[in-house]
């Protein structure tokens, strides 16, 4: 059985999540409308799969939803010059912790960031 390697990724949101969604623009007080909107994730698959799951409204075997309804809606593409540079974790909890880590920073940096 293959080795599964965990990758975090970056997708661009619409700016319209921040006017449209409340949740997302209380978790980003920080965010000056300047810079853009992003989802930060965690993935065994590819990035581009990931994102496909998600605007496609994806459901697992037992029929729950994998995809973020925030990426569904708002999801434009991926931004690959904020992720490509971090190398795949082989666990899940590496890669939470890196997900955490680089949305907390993009923040820092003034980008208005949603991540689980």
């Amino acid at each position: 059985m293959p080795k599964v390697e965990y990758r975090v990724y970056v997708v661009e949101l619409s700016k319209k999540v921040f006017t449209e969604n409340r949740k997302f623009r209380e978790a980003n007080p920080q965010f000056n409308g300047v810079l853009e909107c992003l989802y930060v994730g965690m993935t065994s698959k590819s990035p581009k799969e990931r994102f496909e799951q998600h605007k496609n409204g994806a459901l697992s075997k037992k029929g729950y939803n994998l995809s973020s309804s925030i990426v569904k809606k708002y999801g434009l593409y991926l931004r690959g010059s904020l992720y490509n540079h971090i190398p795949p974790f082989s666990t899940r909890a590496e890669a939470l912790k890196m997900e955490k880590i680089l949305a907390l920073e993009l923040r820092r940096k003034r980008y208005a960031v949603w991540f689980n």
